[in-house]
């Protein structure tokens, strides 16, 4: 839950403007406010809703997935605060952010991203959390050889954990080797990889020990595929409407939880590679330098790091998204700054490897 606050002169304000329906309450009324002014709308107030966005055509396209697979069994969704299924409910819960343009911007100035917020990586998670769906439809987690495999569901969720990127006993499908978070998220990332069309699962895994698990969900999905679900609730977990935090409480509270505005660790090597004042002409900034030598610098430090190109590419990630942050331009030749950052890339990823610690937020 948010923390409570007390509510500001401007709250009040709107709140009364709600109140005497001076326009306020219509459909999309708070697109005329100010970001500070938004903020203190409250979730149930922002009357989104998943039709007519293009999310409806993303979860058509998941469900499509699951059509072509021969499954009866279609989830549900809803808008909510966050991404998550809840416990015993067949049904996904989508962040609401992702349903107006206007509030993907305040997403991404609040939190440094925007999780879902291209087609990709929104179809990415949806197959994710129709892995956890599936789970609870059909009671899967209950099953002896499901637990001996993934490990038991009720097993408790840590509050950090800390992957092992060399591990092949996990597959890789959402970021931060998230599979080695829980035995539940364990199912839904093997689950998302056996969805996701044209996924030659059985050559890019074959010698890992994930290969087993990738192979019972083939045998499971294909055992239930036809059958009805044991559990067929509509329920909607929190959904928008009932959700009464501003926004403003909403980014507090999810700040804190996912550690956003610590100290950046990588704020010293940024400014020694880059500058603040644009020296060359016409100028490049140090993100869009970065995300063009993406590939090439992946490449160059995964090849003296050995099999961590996944964990490469984070850490590069985190540095784009820094860069432009602190508003960082190319100063030296494009040469001299790629071998700089190879060098500093490696130096991070080897540190994010070996000491951090990752956050578990739970999907």
């Amino acid at each position: 839950m948010a923390p409570r606050r007390t509510p500001s002169k401007l709250s009040v304000h709107l709140a009364r403007r709600v109140t005497r329906g001076a326009g306020v309450g219509t459909p999309l009324w708070w697109m005329r406010l100010s970001d500070e002014e938004l903020l203190d709308v409250r979730l149930c107030d922002l009357g989104l809703r998943i039709e007519g966005t293009p999310l409806k055509a993303r979860i058509a396209e998941v469900t499509a997935q699951l059509v072509d697979r021969g499954f009866r069994f279609r989830p549900h969704f809803w808008l909510s605060s966050t991404w998550f299924t809840p416990d015993g409910v067949p049904g996904v819960a989508i962040p609401f952010y992702l349903a107006h343009p206007r509030l993907k911007r305040l997403e991404e100035s609040k939190m440094r991203e925007v999780e879902g917020g291209t087609k990709e990586w929104c179809l990415r998670l949806l197959r994710h959390e129709v892995g956890h769906a599936i789970d609870n439809a059909y009671r899967l987690n209950r099953r002896a050889r499901y637990r001996e495999l993934f490990g038991r569901a009720s097993q408790p969720y840590p509050r950090h954990y800390e992957p092992k990127p060399y591990s092949k006993r996990f597959v890789l499908h959402l970021d931060y080797w998230y599979a080695q978070a829980h035995p539940s998220e364990d199912f839904a990332e093997t689950f998302a990889v056996w969805l996701t069309p044209g996924r030659r699962w059985r050559s890019q895994y074959a010698g890992w020990q994930a290969l087993e698990k990738l192979e019972y969900v083939d045998e499971l999905m294909r055992e239930i595929v036809r059958r009805r679900p044991p559990v067929r609730s509509r329920e909607a977990v929190e959904p928008l409407a009932s959700l009464r935090m501003t926004l403003r409480e909403h980014y507090e509270w999810k700040r804190a939880r996912h550690g956003v505005g610590d100290p950046d660790v990588y704020d010293r090597d940024l400014r020694r590679l880059f500058t603040e004042t644009p020296t060359r002409t016409p100028p490049e900034s140090a993100s869009k330098f970065l995300r063009r030598e993406r590939a090439s610098l992946r490449e160059k430090v995964a090849d003296s790091l050995g099999p961590y190109p996944y964990a490469v590419d984070q850490v590069l990630k985190e540095m784009i998204i820094r860069a432009r942050e602190l508003r960082l331009y190319l100063e030296k030749s494009p040469h001299r700054t790629m071998m700089e950052t190879a060098a500093v890339l490696k130096t991070q990823t080897m540190h994010y490897l070996h000491a951090g610690k990752h956050r578990c937020v739970v999907l």
